[in-house]
């Protein structure tokens, strides 16, 4: 286990975005605290159903990822769905989710260790297992609760390294329960209208690919505070982060990963890259820095941020706020990516996490055309920023993730928003409307819940993501890992992981 680092377990499940909690999709905070008010305002549980008629989820991992799930549980999907177990090392957040249950009228659930997760499944016979532990922990629980017979919904990514996704993928191929990946940026109405286009032919066939995703200095910079700073843990960004990314270009253009080539270096963060530049000492953890340092965390001054971490760590010693320019950081801030494709595309891919704006540029290219898309979440960051931008209600609130909540204003030259361009050969370059997303994750997060929950109705973009998906992802990040390691490009047919999906694959019908 990396130094500092809790029983992975323990330490708090990842956002699709590596965000802190908000109020769209946080983890509960104390009673009456901004986060629990807005889950109330979401609309209460509605009237009691007949038990039979709903789905028994336990959910393994009480961190933030895992209030999505069990927020949706209690209000718009509760007439399908119930939590009825925690599995988690914290008691601390373990009773933070048993307080919302309270505000719905809910009674306690069991709950479980890590070391208890087969009792568990024994006592409590879930339908449906809800995976939002640390990556490195996924493969354990989602072969287990697969070779048992029970569906499981598993954060992305899947898994870190080829042993947890070989496990994944032969327990997906000899079991008869479900396996359901949340990618949630497929959902976003942007991402969809991109993949509608090219499977329409508008640029023609696809020949290459560029994507270039930019993190700034509050978002960026939280991953290296948090256990995702130890690839043990995380599997670095290309892992944790840009699986999301790399799913995306699979979907979009319908092919294949085959060959991958990576470099990657940490040129900003950690403390070689703050002895460099001359910062001198700092505090070990953020909330002891400046007032107005840029890369400080005031987590007692935040409500949901208090109660999930900050008086949690007593429970399991996970420490949140760990500085970004200290020891201890073995992930890198700086990343590029080559893939081959099996049809003959060629991806290049470039992750910065230490940008003075966030959002992402996508140009595809193709036998008639191209399509470019740019999307601008925060145009800038001010000094101090971090854990001091204006929330949505008005107050000073961490909004890490400007995917999930809107906080910009004015940026200058550079303007908040998406812009989708479509330019066919010999014609002008034409400005695309782009359909409106309503909440998180440019509208993602809510019809990913409606699939995960409900049954993926009429689905002709194919957006809920199978298990094969969650594959071809993550096996391009473990490979990039792999080439930054040994400077050699790495065919993925050397990992002797199954890319191909089975014959009987179908769509999954509802967790």
């Amino acid at each position: 286990m990396p130094s500092g680092t809790p029983d992975p377990t323990t330490a708090p499940a990842p956002t699709s975005a590596g965000a802190a909690p908000t109020a769209a999709g946080a983890a509960p905070a104390a009673a009456g605290a901004p986060a629990h008010a807005a889950a109330a305002a979401a609309g209460p549980a509605g009237p009691p159903v007949p038990a039979a008629t709903r789905r028994r989820h336990a959910v393994v991992g009480t961190g933030s990822r895992a209030g999505m799930f069990v927020r949706s549980m209690l209000t718009t999907h509760s007439e399908v769905a119930e939590p009825v177990a925690w599995c988690d090392t914290n008691d601390v957040r373990m009773d933070l989710y048993d307080e919302l249950l309270a505000e719905h009228g809910r009674a306690p659930l069991p709950r479980y260790t890590p070391d208890d997760f087969s009792r568990m499944l024994d006592e409590q016979d879930p339908d449906v297992v809800v995976v939002t532990s640390p990556d490195s922990t996924h493969a354990r629980y989602v072969v287990e609760a697969l070779d048992r017979g029970v569906d499981v919904v598993c954060e992305k990514p899947m898994t870190i390294d080829v042993d947890g996704l070989r496990a994944i993928t032969e327990a997906a191929r000899r079991s008869t329960a479900e396996l359901v990946v949340t990618f949630n940026y497929r959902y976003s109405p942007r991402n969809s209208e991109v993949r509608r286009l090219v499977s329409e032919g508008a640029i023609g066939d696809v020949t290459s690919v560029t994507f270039e995703w930019l993190l700034d200095t509050v978002h960026g910079a939280d991953y290296f505070r948090r256990w995702h700073r130890e690839k043990a843990s995380s599997g670095g960004l290309l892992v944790h982060k840009s699986t999301h990314h790399l799913d995306l270009v699979n979907w979009w253009i319908d092919d294949v990963p085959e060959v991958v080539s990576a470099l990657g270096r940490l040129a900003f963060y950690g403390e070689d890259s703050a002895a460099a530049r001359g910062l001198g000492p700092r505090p070990a953890l953020g909330r002891d820095g400046a007032a107005d340092d840029p890369f400080a965390l005031d987590m007692a001054a935040d409500e949901t941020l208090r109660p999930l971490y900050l008086e949690a760590e007593e429970a399991d010693g996970y420490v949140r706020d760990r500085d970004v320019f200290g020891p201890g950081i073995t992930i890198e801030d700086n990343l590029a990516v080559l893939v081959g494709y099996r049809g003959g595309p060629v991806l290049s891919y470039s992750l910065n996490a230490h940008s003075p704006w966030e959002g992402y540029r996508v140009g595809i290219n193709g036998t008639r055309g191209r399509l470019e898309l740019e999307v601008v979440e925060r145009t800038h960051v001010h000094p101090g920023s971090a854990g001091k931008m204006l929330g949505p209600d008005g107050k000073k609130a961490p909004v890490v993730d400007p995917s999930v909540t809107h906080v910009d204003a004015a940026g200058g030259a550079r303007a908040f928003g998406s812009r989708l361009v479509l330019q066919q050969h010999w014609d002008e370059a034409r400005e695309l409307p782009i359909p409106e997303g309503v909440g998180a994750h440019g509208g993602g997060d809510a019809m990913l819940l409606d699939d995960v929950f409900l049954g993926v109705g009429d689905d002709p973009l194919g957006r809920q993501a199978h298990y094969v998906d969650g594959v071809r992802s993550v096996i391009v990040g473990i490979a990039a890992n792999e080439s930054i390691r040994t400077g050699e490009t790495v065919r993925l047919s050397t990992l002797g992981i199954e890319l191909d999906a089975p014959a009987e694959l179908s769509a999954p019908t509802r967790a």
